[in-house]
């Protein structure tokens, strides 16, 4: 593992349901690393923004919500929702809003809670822009109608009606939104290992994580 003077970092990318956040989670957990779910500042200003009664869009009410973001509001309930979703991949267009959120990823990065030894990233830029000196770069993916099942199905564990062809006709609206936006879109570093999740299960998902981790954890640094 890393010295202690030099964290050791995973970034995780990709778009959404591919299977990151799990494989963050259980990243995180196996080798003692802090976890942060990016995704989850964007949608912390959405739903700021929208609990204000104005549009994400609008950068002013966006960026007066990236500065006032605190930790606590990552514990926020609502964040989980496609509202905020939807919201959150707005605001990430506009690139003050994104600037303004660079500093609280790479402090958590270069300075992770509660001693740990390192931290794994998860968000759509970590290892372009955010941490593009991390030591793992991986990005997670799986096709358009796979992602739509998994997403179809968390969201009527948790109770919410939608049908497959709407879940999977908004998520390939917000790949292309992520994709094709001018600051910092969605893409794989050029060095980073792609990860293709459609056939996998969390299981083979992590395995296949661990045979990229496991030589760059014994490669000295």
């Amino acid at each position: 593992m890393a010295p202690p003077h030099k964290p050791f970092v995973i970034a995780l990318d990709g778009p959404a349901a591919a299977g990151k956040g799990t494989l963050g989670r259980r990243l995180a957990a196996h080798f003692g690393l802090a976890y942060l779910d990016t995704g989850l500042l964007y949608r912390a200003v959405g739903v700021r923004v929208l609990g204000a009664g104005e549009d994400p869009a609008c950068k002013e009410a966006a960026l007066r919500a990236a500065r006032s973001l605190s930790a606590a509001d990552l514990d926020d309930p609502r964040l989980r929702g496609d509202e905020a979703a939807a919201a959150a991949s707005v605001v990430a267009e506009i690139p003050e809003v994104r600037q303004a959120l660079v500093s609280f990823q790479r402090e958590f990065a270069a300075h992770p809670p509660e001693g740990t030894k390192g931290a794994v990233l998860d968000g759509r830029d970590i290892g372009t822009v955010i941490c593009p000196g991390a030591d793992v770069k991986i990005f997670v993916t799986a096709s358009p109608e796979t992602r739509a099942k998994r997403r179809l199905k968390e969201l009527r564990e948790r109770g919410i009606t939608s049908i497959h062809s709407r879940v999977l006709r908004e998520m390939k609206e917000r790949d292309a939104r992520d994709s094709a936006r001018a600051v910092a879109p969605m893409r794989a570093a050029e060095d980073a290992t792609v990860l293709d999740t459609t056939d996998l299960d969390a299981d083979g998902v992590f395995a296949k994580a661990l045979e990229v981790i496991g030589p760059r954890l014994r490669a000295p640094r």
